[in-house]
């Protein structure tokens, strides 16, 4: 992974390099950047892919003590990346985290083309469902998180319906997961940075992003899970809605975490929106 240095830290990401379209991806709590291995395998012929370790639980850098780690400060983050890569043109695409709507909600999107927003905190859904209600409710106690996360070390505990068994249809593999969970299971650093965004962020964000996602004046698509029972059914087809250009995409037989689930038909649909818009 390469690294570039921003106000709030140093961060780690994912280039394939190519003069084709650039697509930057984000990543999500306890989520890194192998989540979108797959669907970056199925585009890296024709595509400049990026994936952007944000500071969420899965990064291996912390980031600066005072760092402004807020969904605010974290969409700023988003924006710094691209400045200080001198992105342009750039197709933004979030799951999991909402990251990618507070970008184009809080006018930081100058560098975007577009916008693709995956199955995701928005609305009223934040914390969003049993897992991040309860990881949420953990930070506010300090210790709690720590002794939660270490029920992940057993593996068969990941499966269930307050950690991982909502957030993919089908297991995700031990190594990917391991690799994704070992950076808060082990450096003290790096829960601090988690639980500054739990802490900070205000339950009220999404509804006023998207309220704001009217100013986004550029094409949006929304790929969306129906069958997510963490990340509400109905509000991908409300996302849609908010954006002045958006559109939705429902994809069958998946939870939260599309690109786990379903990355050929994630890749196909960005594929074809890309070249259509």
């Amino acid at each position: 992974m390469r690294e570039v240095t921003l106000t709030a830290g140093t961060v780690e990401y994912d280039d394939t390099g190519g003069d084709g379209p650039i697509l930057v991806f984000l990543t999500g709590i306890f989520v890194s950047t192998t989540l979108w291995r797959h669907v970056v395998a199925a585009l890296a012929d024709g595509h400049r892919c990026i994936v952007l370790e944000v500071p969420l639980g899965a990064h291996r850098v912390p980031m600066n003590p005072d760092a402004d780690l807020s969904s605010p400060g974290l969409a700023r983050l988003v924006a710094d990346f691209l400045d200080a890569l001198d992105l342009r043109d750039v197709t933004l695409i979030g799951c999991d985290w909402g990251g990618a709507q507070l970008v184009a909600a809080h006018g930081l999107g100058k560098r975007l083309a577009r916008l693709v927003l995956l199955p995701q905190e928005s609305f009223e859904n934040f914390p969003p469902g049993l897992p991040g209600r309860t990881l949420h409710r953990s930070s506010k106690i300090p210790g709690a998180t720590f002794l939660a996360l270490q029920t992940l070390r057993i593996r068969g505990l990941r499966r269930s319906p307050i950690n991982f068994g909502l957030m993919s249809k089908r297991p995700i593999p031990n190594d990917i997961l391991d690799a994704w969970l070992r950076p808060s299971l082990t450096a003290g650093p790096i829960r601090r940075d988690l639980l500054k965004y739990l802490r900070t962020t205000r339950a009220g964000e999404y509804v006023d992003a998207a309220a704001r996602l009217t100013t986004f004046d550029r094409p949006a698509l929304v790929l969306w899970a129906p069958e997510s029972r963490m990340m509400r059914p109905e509000n991908g087809a409300r996302l849609a809605r908010a954006l002045p250009k958006g559109r939705l995409i429902e994809v069958p037989d998946s939870y939260t975490l599309l690109p786990e689930d379903q990355p050929q038909l994630c890749a196909t649909h960005l594929r074809d929106f890309i070249a259509a818009t």
